[in-house]
């Protein structure tokens, strides 16, 4: 059977839970259509949030990034987000879904708009989020089109692939609303949960066990790098730390977070949740760098799916389309932010501006449904533009994370300081996007050196033999040209410098400020804005100041 066929009777059962199993005839209100009318249970509110944040970035994205930069990319995102993300759920994301229940808030945007009595920020923190958020759906849809390209041998065509996913998604979306799309990430989290285990065993034994996979890459000089942090400066590597606050910041995660039926559904997540992040994260980067030997000179684009790579020449059809099931489980997970985006429009566009008045709540779940059609469609032909010119990880850590993770100060002020005002969060906002438009500007101008100075090895070139070669009669080993000894092939420089700037330095693949990616800079500016410009205009009314801070109010 052809791993293709197995991966297509995954999509159907998908489609199938999405549309059918789980559709509630009666979603003709929001709050049922976008928030399951926060209803979720326990086990299907934990697999729906992991599985939801765990996009193509966690298995297609860390293993490219893997095969370039090494091992220690498990310690970039997992390690820190093992320890961040559970803290902001059980902080932020508990008393997110407090404020939401008590008030009636469905989205972000309603309880900024109401926390700080603020319209037009509101809107344009909308705009913002939006734009942000759309380049991880693009990512779903790339990851789709790279796995079932490369597990039917070039049978089905990227673009062919990239649709597929992106119609089966928008279809289960459109009809089944938060309800269908958080039964299909339970499914599919406790799937590709699965493949995390199974695809680090059984590949691991078929190229010949962990030891000497290992001792493999630590004798060849081009791949014992891969084994350090030695391509990963310091800073870059702290950089990192900062990344996983913007999990809360994500709308998919916010809006999840108010889908759950009581707070204490949150305790399991938080206990379980770097369980999970494991669970994901060392076989993805773990074979991110076994590939790195087995398929030397890929770009970054093209090693988004070397563990599809991996599968198809070490497994059996059969098995490698159980496998490649298991990794469109995770690159499907864009249902959520599509959903997310879809409930932001209608409900802090369309309704706000008086689309519900007008024409009711199915009048809502309609316009809510045609964003949804518009945004997959945007999405699939942007990344058709995309195939192979940009790594799945370097997108998300560019756009997505950074943005998301410097728009976290906001909301902390917004939760947990009554001073903050709309003037601060408008100022933070301003900052965030004067960043991710120089970012944007600067890799621009600085991405020709970059692939100059940070290409692969060439694909099919005769590379020297990494290892000593008798001589004859017996003379001393020599492992280059002249007898002269061999030794580790020099890494290329961690950074480069731009345009003869040394504050903005490129690296092999992000734009850095004096070594540090731009999401520390981002976040601490964001946060000093914030708290310097609340200080300096007027705070919100009393009346606003009880409603959220009842406690703290002098009677």
């Amino acid at each position: 059977m052809r791993p293709e066929w197995i991966v297509f009777a995954y999509l159907a059962a998908v489609l199938y839970i999405g549309i059918f199993a789980f559709k509630n005839k009666a979603a003709t209100n929001g709050e049922d259509f976008f928030l399951a009318s926060r209803k979720l249970g326990p086990a299907v509110f934990l697999l729906s949030l992991f599985g939801t944040n765990m996009t193509a970035v966690a298995i297609l994205g860390s293993s490219g990034f893997a095969y370039q930069r090494g091992i220690g990319v498990f310690g970039l995102m997992a390690s820190s987000s093992a320890i961040v993300i559970p803290l902001t759920l059980f902080f932020i994301g508990t008393r997110l879904w407090g404020l939401g229940k008590q008030h009636g808030h469905m989205t972000q945007v309603q309880f900024l708009r109401d926390r700080w009595e603020m319209s037009g920020i509101g809107t344009f923190l909308f705009g913002l989020t939006a734009l942000m958020l759309v380049p991880y759906i693009i990512i779903g849809v790339m990851g789709g089109g790279d796995t079932l390209e490369t597990i039917s041998g070039g049978r089905i065509p990227y673009a062919v692939g990239g649709a597929i996913v992106a119609l089966v998604v928008m279809s289960y979306v459109f009809f089944g609303g938060m309800r269908g799309t958080a039964w299909v990430n339970a499914f599919q989290t406790t799937l590709f949960l699965a493949f995390g285990v199974f695809a680090f065993t059984i590949l691991g034994n078929t190229l010949g066990g962990f030891d000497t996979i290992m001792a493999q890459l630590a004798s060849k000089p081009a791949t014992a790098t891969l084994l350090s942090r030695e391509r990963i400066p310091p800073q870059e590597f702290f950089s990192y730390m900062f990344i996983p606050l913007s999990a809360i910041m994500f709308p998919h995660i916010a809006i999840m977070c108010m889908t759950a039926e009581k707070v204490a559904h949150f305790k399991k997540t938080v206990v379980l949740y770097p369980l999970c992040i494991a669970a994901i994260w060392l076989p993805s980067v773990y074979l991110g760098v076994v590939a790195a030997a087995k398929f030397p000179g890929l770009t970054p684009g093209e090693a988004n799916d070397v563990i599809i790579r991996l599968l198809a020449e070490n497994a059996a059809p059969a098995l490698a389309g159980i496998f490649g099931a298991g990794i469109m489980a995770c690159v499907m997970a864009s249902d959520s932010q599509i959903l997310a985006l879809s409930t932001m429009f209608t409900e802090d566009l369309f309704a706000y501006y008086g689309g519900r008045k007008k024409y009711g709540q199915k009048g809502e779940v309609v316009a809510g449904r045609a964003f949804i059609v518009a945004i997959c469609v945007v999405s699939y032909l942007i990344a058709l533009q995309l195939k192979d010119q940009a790594g799945i990880f370097e997108l998300a850590i560019r756009f997505a994370f950074s943005g998301f993770a410097a728009l976290a100060p906001i909301m902390l002020a917004a939760l947990f300081w009554k001073r903050s005002t709309k003037w601060g969060a408008l100022a933070a906002c301003l900052w965030v996007v004067a960043c991710l438009l120089a970012n944007w500007q600067l890799t621009a101008m600085s991405d020709a050196k970059a692939k100059e100075v940070f290409k692969p090895a060439p694909k099919a070139a005769p590379a020297p033999q990494p290892l000593p070669t008798p001589q004859p009669g017996g003379g001393a080993p020599t492992g280059a040209p002249g007898g002269k000894p061999a030794g580790p092939r020099k890494p290329p420089p961690p950074f480069e410098v731009i345009e003869g700037n040394p504050v903005f330095l490129r690296g092999p693949v992000n734009v850095t400020v004096g070594g540090f990616l731009p999401v520390f800079p981002m976040v601490v500016g964001s946060a000093l804005l914030m708290l310097f410009v609340s200080l300096g205009t007027k705070p919100p009314s009393k009346e606003t100041i009880e409603k959220y801070f009842p406690s703290k109010v002098k009677k």
